[in-house]
């Protein structure tokens, strides 16, 4: 793993050459290659589902640009900005974009620089608007169904997507009021500051004439958030919402089946006139999602093959035994994760790691895998925008163009979250067992 920071190389060839150490190794101890091949199958076959999932996340994000939900969730959310809630607003229209693109990157990329630009202009500080976008992205991608994180940490933990999800509701949503508060009460110093609206118009009018607009074209999104919250599975329920995507693509963009079927497949190809737009509406498709589900592919025989050498219990057993109970376990895991993601230099990386360490500690202490998913989310994928030497603090930093060490104290769910899932264990709330999921053990 040390192969990241000291070489730069792509992660896939990293985890391959660590399998490849892991198959000779499991040949030195003994074992068959027949066992080495089934444990890299098995340790494969126990995410399938997840897997699954990879092609259906390209696939919705494809049609959902096609038809309009995307570019109508942003040209709606960009008309609730005004001076004296920009922050709050800020933070609301960055979180649902990224909900529903599930990528940080991209978000702050594109609506978190036009935003930046914006409030530099009204007078709030780079730093202060950095850390409101950079907060926002973040949660979306965390919360998001379509995100690669989000997919790959409960892959790895051994749980479903919306299940872990709906347990890093404990810690999210507090941290998230928390935000908004904060934020609001630091944007009410710039409510008679002037609101320069002009790159706002110029990407609403690159929507409008790329796009037709109207409440319709949202209903893909609305439809999978309902079933989401009816408990409705996460594989046929974005599956039905790429499903209605197509008539709305039709009747309002005028998309015939054959195209539907490109950006179903390929992702989608337009040209606004406008950057920020162009790169936030050409994505999507199967093909796009190849890169992550390689990983994923990568990380599941790796786990496989660590799982069938007993190296876990080698490697956490010591310190699980010097833990006073089981509240202390949650704490553990996410300062492995922040200290793997720092010196990895890579989210994807610490959340391979770290779920792989902890994967049967948690079971063993009578918490529920959810419960891992959620500390691997809350200490990787948050806090890797926090260093400036990882891929995600380099990106943010060259997008926004202020310093990830600038930004961190206004960054503030991306710091929040961690602590809350720290310390919020020890009392007993959230903690969620294997008895039942309540507050208290």
């Amino acid at each position: 793993m040390a192969g990241l920071p000291v070489y730069g190389r792509d992660e896939h060839v990293l985890l391959l050459c660590c399998i490849i150490v892991m198959c000779i190794s499991c040949l030195i101890l003994g074992y068959r290659w027949d066992e080495v091949q089934q444990a890299m199958i098995d340790g494969v076959t126990k995410a399938l589902g997840a897997l699954f999932f990879f092609f259906l996340i390209g696939a919705a994000v494809g049609a959902w640009v096609n038809c309009g939900t995307l570019p109508g969730l942003i040209h709606y959310g960009l008309m609730i900005l005004s001076p004296g809630l920009f922050l709050p607003a800020t933070l609301v229209i960055t979180s649902l974009v990224s909900i529903c693109i599930g990528s940080s990157w991209t978000t702050a990329g594109t609506v978190g620089v036009v935003l930046l630009g914006i409030g530099v202009t009204m007078g709030i500080p780079a730093p202060l608007i950095a850390g409101c976008i950079v907060s926002g992205a973040f949660f979306g991608d965390k919360m998001s169904p379509m995100s690669d994180t989000t997919n790959l940490a409960p892959a790895i933990a051994g749980t479903d997507v919306l299940t872990h999800i709906r347990a890093m509701m404990w810690n999210a949503i507090p941290a998230y009021v928390v935000a908004f508060i904060a934020y609001f009460v630091l944007g009410i110093q710039y409510a008679n500051n002037a609101l320069d609206a002009t790159e706002i118009a110029e990407i609403q009018n690159a929507i409008t004439s790329t796009f037709t607009i109207n409440p319709i074209v949202l209903l893909p999104i609305i439809l999978l958030l309902v079933l989401s919250i009816a408990k409705f599975p996460a594989i046929p329920g974005l599956a039905i919402s790429v499903i209605i995507a197509y008539p709305i693509a039709a009747i309002f963009q005028g998309t015939t089946l054959a195209e539907f079927f490109d950006v179903v497949n390929y992702g989608n190809y337009y040209e606004t006139g406008v950057a920020a737009v162009d790169e936030l509406v050409n994505r999507g498709g199967v093909q796009e999602m190849m890169w992550t589900f390689s990983l994923g592919v990568f990380a599941l025989v790796l786990g496989g093959l660590i799982t069938k050498t007993g190296i876990l219990q080698v490697l956490i057993g010591k310190l699980i035994e010097k833990l006073p109970n089981r509240k202390f376990l949650p704490m553990c895991t996410i300062i492995t994760g922040i200290m793997g993601c720092g010196c990895l230099g890579e989210q994807y990386m610490s959340i391979v790691v770290t779920a792989e360490l902890y994967k049967d500690a948690y079971p063993e202490a009578g918490l529920k895998r959810q419960m891992l998913s959620r500390c691997v989310e809350e200490s990787s994928t948050v806090t890797s925008s926090l260093f400036p030497w990882t891929t995600c603090g380099a990106y943010m930093y060259a997008a926004l163009g202020v310093h990830p060490f600038v930004y961190a104290p206004y960054a503030i769910l991306n710091w929040l979250t961690p602590i809350l899932g720290a310390l919020l264990p020890l009392t007993g709330y959230g903690l969620l067992t294997e008895e039942k999921e309540s507050k208290t053990e």
